[in-house]
């Protein structure tokens, strides 16, 4: 199962996460995927990520919201007939890693490409800081966890450049809080500071191009700022249970705008049904 692709080999690609993969990702609330994604892949999502943003990662406008962690830029998306074979292959391995009832689909919720950018620069824009520690769910505004983030590397990434740390086991301690509510600004590790006695830290982890880290909205992760001379290249795609609710609290990742309380997050030109 781990060496298949799910979608032919002139598309594309991922493989499929093997047995072992989704008993670590069970059992910690996330785990490593090397070679998720083909080296054809690898470079055509280079590709479309440089012509948005330049080989330097500083060419696209500035992100409404500012945080440092990396500079944010939405691709095409499922609406692309190029992405969408590769973004339902992410689906249906989201499915498999969910682990519930096989009736409950799976929802796209977005994608970008997230270059850090080294520290040293002096850029306009704002991601080339620290990654605090948080949780991906407080900023989501549903009702249900179970969604994830696939967290792919578009070129090889050494340690210093900023690539994923871990808490493992944290997904299993519920809802940690809103950054904006931590005491010293930030981390999630400001008002948890034992978190990393209770859940031992993963990572930084080295990441060939195509390899990728899955991780469950509910879990505790961070990263360093980029340290190298080079844009640290990566491409997240997130997904949610397709029974997932939209709790009425404003979040940052969507509008709201006509939608009603505990509706569903069924615009299928937003969320489409992945898997």
């Amino acid at each position: 199962m781990a060496e298949s692709m799910l979608a032919g080999d002139s598309a594309l690609s991922c493989r499929a996460v093997s047995a072992d993969e989704i008993a670590d990702y069970d059992r910690n609330g996330w785990t490593r995927l090397p070679g998720f994604v083909s080296p054809q892949t690898v470079r055509r999502l280079r590709e479309m990520a440089q012509a948005r943003m330049g080989d330097d990662g500083q060419g696209n406008a500035i992100a409404p919201i500012q945080q440092p962690f990396f500079n944010p830029e939405v691709s095409d998306g499922p609406g692309s007939p190029e992405l969408r074979t590769l973004i339902d292959g992410i689906g249906a391995n989201a499915k498999l890693l969910m682990g519930r009832h096989p009736a409950i689909g799976v929802r796209y919720f977005g994608d970008i490409f997230a270059p850090k950018l080294p520290a040293a620069w002096d850029t306009r824009h704002p991601g080339g800081g620290e990654t605090f520690c948080h949780q991906d769910f407080i900023n989501w505004g549903l009702d249900r966890s179970g969604g994830m983030t696939f967290w792919i590397a578009l070129a090889d990434l050494p340690e210093e450049s900023g690539t994923m740390s871990f808490y493992s086991g944290s997904h299993r301690l519920g809802a940690l809080g809103h950054y904006a509510t931590y005491r010293a600004g930030g981390s999630l590790l400001d008002d948890y500071p034992d978190l990393p006695e209770r859940c031992p830290p993963s990572g930084p982890f080295a990441y060939r191009a195509g390899d990728a880290t899955v991780h469950s909205v509910m879990l505790a992760h961070s990263a360093s700022e980029n340290r190298t001379d080079t844009p640290r290249w990566a491409w997240l795609v997130m997904t949610n249970p397709a029974d997932a609710r939209w709790t009425g609290a404003p979040p940052e990742a969507y509008d709201t705008t006509g939608m009603r309380h505990l509706q569903l997050l069924d615009d299928e030109a937003r969320f489409p049904l992945i898997a």
